[in-house]
C-alpha cells in the first residue's frame, strides 16, 4: 500500500515521522479545498493561492492538529477559514487607518483658525473628563473600540466576555457621555 492510499491519520504520522512526500499526498488531497475556501471569503485568486501555500507550510511547520479532536478535513478548512478572515480583518484594518490617516492629513492640511483650535482642545479635554467620570467598565470597552481600533468582537475575546456584553456596555457608555457631554462640544 503506497501513501496516497493512506488515511489521514497515517499520513500525518510519516509526515511528523520526516517523510516529507506525505506532505505532497495531504496537498493533492485537500489543495482544491483550501484554495475554494480560501478564494470564497478573499475573493481575489492571488491571495487565494498564497494563503493555500501558506496553509499547506504552516501544517507542515507546526503540529498543532490534534485527530482526537476532529478529522484533518475540519481541521484544514478551519484553519483557512481562520487564516482568511484574519487576511480580511488586516485589510480592513489598514484600510481604516489609511482613511484616518487621510483626513487627520487634510483636516492639518486646512489649518485651523487660532479659535477653532481652542475649542477642539476644549472639547479634547472634556471627552477625556467624561471618559474618567464613565465606568471603568463602559470606558475599557469604548478605548479599546475606539482608540485601539478593536472590533467589538475582538474585545469580547480580549476580555473573555461574550459579544451581547460587550455590545450593551459600549451602548451603555455611549450613552453616559453623550449625557455628560451635552451642548459641550457639538
Amino acid at each position: 500500500m503506497g501513501l496516497t492510499d493512506s488515511s489521514d491519520a497515517d499520513l500525518v504520522r510519516s509526515l511528523r515521522a520526516g517523510q516529507h512526500k506525505a506532505l505532497e499526498v495531504l496537498y493533492d488531497r485537500y489543495v482544491g479545498l483550501v484554495y475554494s475556501v480560501a478564494y470564497k471569503i478573499l475573493g481575489n485568486s492571488q491571495e487565494a493561492e498564497d494563503l493555500t501555500q501558506d496553509i499547506f507550510v504552516t501544517f507542515w511547520q507546526q503540529d498543532s492538529f490534534d485527530p482526537s479532536r476532529g478529522s484533518l478535513k475540519s481541521f484544514i478548512g478551519l484553519l483557512t477559514r481562520s487564516r482568511a478572515l484574519d487576511k480580511i480583518r488586516k485589510r480592513n484594518t489598514t484600510k481604516n487607518f489609511l482613511e484616518r490617516w487621510q483626513k487627520t492629513v487634510t483636516e492639518e492640511s486646512s489649518d485651523p483658525m487660532p479659535l477653532e483650535q481652542a475649542s477642539m482642545e476644549e472639547c479634547q479635554e472634556a471627552v477625556q473628563q467624561a471618559m474618567r467620570q464613565i465606568s471603568s467598565e463602559h470606558r475599557q470597552i469604548l478605548e479599546m473600540n475606539y482608540y485601539k481600533g478593536m472590533s467589538q468582537a475582538k474585545i469580547s475575546q480580549e476580555l473573555n466576555l461574550s459579544l451581547g456584553v460587550v455590545k450593551h456596555r459600549s451602548r451603555q457608555g455611549i450613552i453616559a457621555l453623550r449625557k455628560l457631554l451635552q451642548g459641550m462640544c457639538g
